[in-house]
């Protein structure tokens, strides 16, 4: 029997850079202040589960930061992922995407000013397909609005009981079919041989990609 499934990205609220935190050094080791827009109580609430960006001012040797949130789901999962400083002034992103972050904590003092907030780019939930299966997967994308979007797999699986790999840790291959990666518009695909795992990653655009997968059975 044919094994169908879905995922789907955007829209997403507009990107800011400081709408987790605002700018400002980390004064000290240790827990540090959420207190951009989205916080409440203490905690970031984002508008959608999506990946997070920190903004740096200059380079930061030396420096982890452990962020620890929820993702997506019902219940959200417990999700947490480190970020190493930058070696200059800059941006570096989360892997993983957060609904809501809990708390941000640092092993050291910085030099520059930290800001935290939501990143233009984001992914669909994982699809997991029957790897023993021999048929292979159609795939349709659909797109409402405006977007750009890449299809990607990976043979990486953090379930795996011999060989898990992190989610943070997960490499993401774009797919070998290039009308999938940067599109703007509806499209259709397929693997010949089913990856572990896909998703949909969104680069930019104020719309959503509705993915549609089917595998043989």
């Amino acid at each position: 029997m044919a094994q169908l499934q879905y995922a789907s990205v955007g829209p997403l609220a507009a990107a800011s850079a400081t709408n987790i935190r605002t700018a400002s050094t980390f004064a000290a080791a240790g827990l540090q202040t959420l207190n951009g827009s989205t916080v409440v109580s203490g905690v970031a609430v984002l508008d959608a589960a999506r990946t997070i960006l920190f903004t740096f001012a200059g380079a930061e040797a030396g420096l982890i930061i452990t962020v620890v949130g929820t993702g997506a789901g019902t219940p959200a999962p417990w999700i947490t992922e480190t970020i190493a400083g930058p070696a200059g002034a800059g941006t570096v992103a989360s892997l993983l995407k957060y609904k809501s972050v809990i708390s941000v904590t640092s092993n050291q003092l910085t030099a520059g000013t930290v800001s935290i907030g939501t990143n233009t780019l984001n992914y669909s939930g994982w699809i997991q397909f029957d790897r023993y299966a021999k048929a292979g997967v159609a795939v349709q994308l659909v797109v409402v609005g405006t977007v750009n979007y890449t299809l990607q797999q990976t043979l990486d699986d953090p379930n795996s009981t011999v060989n898990p790999v992190a989610p943070a840790s997960v490499t993401w291959v774009n797919c070998a079919d290039a009308t999938v990666v940067g599109a703007t518009a509806n499209m259709q695909t397929n693997y010949a041989f089913p990856p572990a795992w896909v998703r949909v990653l969104l680069t930019s655009g104020t719309g959503s990609v509705a993915a549609t997968f089917i595998q043989g059975g």
